[in-house]
């Protein structure tokens, strides 16, 4: 075969590979009824192409045919990026039309929070799914508790309050009824409260330093403000370590729920924070102040339950009460005895019978009540249900603050029961 014959057949080839490259990414494009590129152009180029004389691409030099392959090839590429580009677009358009009418709803649940369950306990666990029925609506459980000395009243304030304070309500945003720009920024700040202070530390600064700014301007005789501002107070009074802020955290929060009150004495969560208060107070006071705050935190507590009977937090907190005042020394109940007449009277198996209200009413409430059951057992002389009760505790893993304050009262009572 002669040499020119054989490169008129090399350029034929070319060609007509090039034609059915061609053909095929026009028939992928022409699928798509927005494509800018027709049928008729495609054929056309592809027909001159195959086409031309054998002689007209001899006189081609060689070096003109790879450049005409090398724009195939680009044209090509930039076709490719282009489809992958178009569809990409198509997508991201989709997903906004679908995104876009449940933006609404989205907003919402965001506001009212949806905190995760922080907890292991069960009653971690549990106090997030459960719901109260009430004429006010559906809302989330969460409690408040306070850790007491066992030599003294209530003293400290428990994290377990996050999770199943019964009376904390988170605010509904009413579709239906119209509600004033106030009334809105009202809610939504509550609604911001109550995220907050189940939240870090951190946050928990934000939400006190959030109310706090807002008291005097514009929610000052708002009672659902006031108890919140109030727990805000506990949060600090909680996190601090300083005695002295500790002291002006309690002090304040005790205006603000006393405040609370006046406005609206049939709020089981003023009442309760007011007892609350006191409670904290009682750490740092003499005795006859704490004896004083100690009558102050069980009139509250009792109005509390009184208003809020299905409550196990409160009970546990009388439990605690119980406890503590069956514990108080000679001199303490001498000087009770001499302010108030008659000092303050619990036993044990008061106490016992509170915190075994509390299991009954939801089990597995707490590490603590655990701890404080095994206490009474201890206390009773009944060592086995004492030790039934340590081990059930220890099953509870200890993450916050609460938990292990207990952990360590667990194990030196496990130590004096095994000895």
């Amino acid at each position: 075969m002669a040499r020119a014959d054989s490169k008129e057949l090399i350029a034929g080839l070319l060609a007509g590979a090039a034609g059915i490259s061609l053909a095929i990414v026009w028939y992928k494009k022409s699928r798509n009824p927005r494509s800018g590129i027709q049928l008729s152009n495609f054929l056309s180029f592809s027909n001159k192409l195959q086409s031309a004389p054998p002689h007209a691409s001899v006189q081609n030099n060689q070096g003109a045919i790879v450049a005409l392959q090398g724009r195939q090839l680009q044209m090509l590429d930039k076709l490719n990026c282009l489809l992958m580009s178009v569809e990409e677009l198509k997508n991201e358009v989709k997903y906004l039309k679908e995104s876009i009418p449940k933006l609404e709803d989205q907003i919402r649940d965001e506001l009212r929070g949806k905190p995760e369950s922080r907890r292991i306990s069960p009653l971690h666990k549990a106090s997030k799914r459960k719901k109260l029925d009430s004429a006010r609506g559906s809302t989330e459980l969460h409690s408040s508790e306070e850790a007491e000395s066992e030599g003294g009243y209530i003293t400290a304030h428990t994290d377990t309050e996050q999770e199943s304070e019964d009376e904390k309500r988170r605010v509904p945003l009413t579709a239906g009824s119209p509600v004033s720009e106030q009334e809105a920024e009202l809610i939504h700040d509550i609604q911001r409260a109550d995220i907050l202070h189940d939240g870090s530390e951190t946050e928990k600064e934000e939400g006190y330093k959030m109310l706090l700014g807002k008291e005097d301007k514009q929610y000052g005789n708002e009672v659902k403000f006031l108890w919140r501002l109030a727990r805000a107070h506990g949060d600090m009074y909680e996190m601090t370590t300083d005695v002295e802020e500790k002291k002006n955290y309690a002090a304040n929060g005790k205006i603000i729920a006393e405040k609370a009150i006046e406005l609206d004495p049939q709020s089981a969560d003023c009442h309760q924070w007011f007892a609350i208060m006191c409670g904290y107070l009682s750490e740092y006071e003499s005795v006859q102040n704490k004896i004083k705050n100690g009558y102050l935190f069980k009139e509250h507590l009792d109005k509390a339950i009184e208003l809020r009977p299905h409550d196990p937090f409160l009970y546990y907190l009388l439990g605690r009460w119980c406890y503590a005042v069956a514990q108080l020394t000679w001199i303490e109940r001498k000087v009770a005895a001499t302010l108030f007449g008659n000092p303050p009277s619990a036993t044990i198996q008061e106490a016992l019978q509170n915190f075994i209200k509390v299991e009954e009413m939801r089990p597995s409430y707490s590490k603590s009540n655990y701890v404080y059951l095994a206490k009474c057992y201890r206390d009773l002389g009944l060592n086995n249900q004492a030790l039934k009760y340590c081990d059930a505790a220890s099953a509870i893993v200890s993450l916050t603050n609460e938990d292990k304050e207990s952990q360590k009262d667990l194990e030196a009572l496990l130590s004096t029961l095994r000895q």
